[in-house]
């Protein structure tokens, strides 16, 4: 299987590149964002890398502007990454590490996320490498880029205090690795817990789609908010816990044969008794 490394050009991504560097089942893929000047020279300077290591590149680009949300751009990213995969039957790659991780977690705290934030990037066609058998922190993967004199470059607006991410990094900086270690470890047991609950809930799941609305009257929230989560997933549809507790409250309390308009388009019937996803 292919190895689709998402290379940015930043110190992080060039690390994972030169790891897989003498791989032939590796090639680079790059996003161009469209969303500052200087991204057209990130472009071109990771082609000239990617040839310089003999490995085929792959170019995505938009236009998406200076103002573009984290969550557009990286699904922007991600949707071309995954037809990258696709089309050279592979996985995709990415150069995450511990203070990554940290960042997502603590993000995702003040966000509200709930239990599923301290178990980000549980995507299985994503490898992270940096977070598997050896985690690294980004002052490791510094110390490895000077050992090997490797060429990066440096995105602008990743110390704009514009962005939440920027003004988390700054603190996550100041952890020490012991402390940093001590969130991973959180992570990878809530990571286990996740897989148990995931596992759980998809073996009760109708395997026709047909949901009886009376059962989530009884149901605690966080129980029927996962099960909604888990049949929406199995049509398509991704949803945040907001929009699924608004999708709950309809199943709970809307007339029958009235609609409720899902995420993506979708629309699903609320019959007396039950809905079909």
């Amino acid at each position: 299987m292919k190895k689709v490394l998402a290379i940015s050009g930043g110190v992080d991504s060039m690390a994972l590149l030169d790891i897989f560097g003498s791989d032939d089942d590796a090639v680079v893929a790059h996003f161009n964002h469209g969303t500052r000047p200087s991204a057209d020279d990130d472009a071109k300077f990771v082609e000239r890398t990617a040839h310089n290591y003999g490995l085929p590149f792959y170019l995505g680009s938009a236009k998406l502007g200076a103002n573009v949300s984290e969550a557009d751009a990286r699904k922007a990213r991600y949707d071309f990454l995954s037809q990258v995969a696709k089309k050279v039957d592979g996985k995709i790659y990415t150069a995450h590490h511990i203070n990554d991780l940290v960042e997502t977690i603590a993000i995702n705290m003040m966000r509200g996320t709930g239990w599923r934030g301290l178990s980000p990037f549980g995507n299985e066609n994503v490898v992270r490498v940096f977070l598997e058998s050896e985690p690294k922190t980004r002052a490791d993967i510094d110390v490895y880029a000077s050992i090997y004199s490797l060429v990066f470059r440096q995105d602008p607006t990743n110390v704009e205090d514009k962005y939440l991410r920027n003004r988390i990094r700054e603190k996550v900086s100041l952890m020490s690795r012991d402390e940093l270690l001590i969130v991973f470890e959180l992570y990878k047991k809530q990571s286990i817990l996740r897989q148990e609950i995931e596992q759980i809930i998809s073996s009760i799941l109708p395997s026709d789609g047909r949901f009886n609305r009376g059962d989530f009257a009884e149901l605690d929230d966080d129980i029927a908010a996962e099960i909604l989560r888990a049949g929406l997933a199995q049509i398509g549809v991704s949803a945040t816990r907001p929009q699924i507790l608004d999708f709950l409250s309809a199943i709970r309390n809307y007339a029958p044969e009235k609609s409720f308009n899902l995420p993506g388009g979708k629309m699903v019937v609320l019959h007396k008794t039950y809905f079909v996803l």
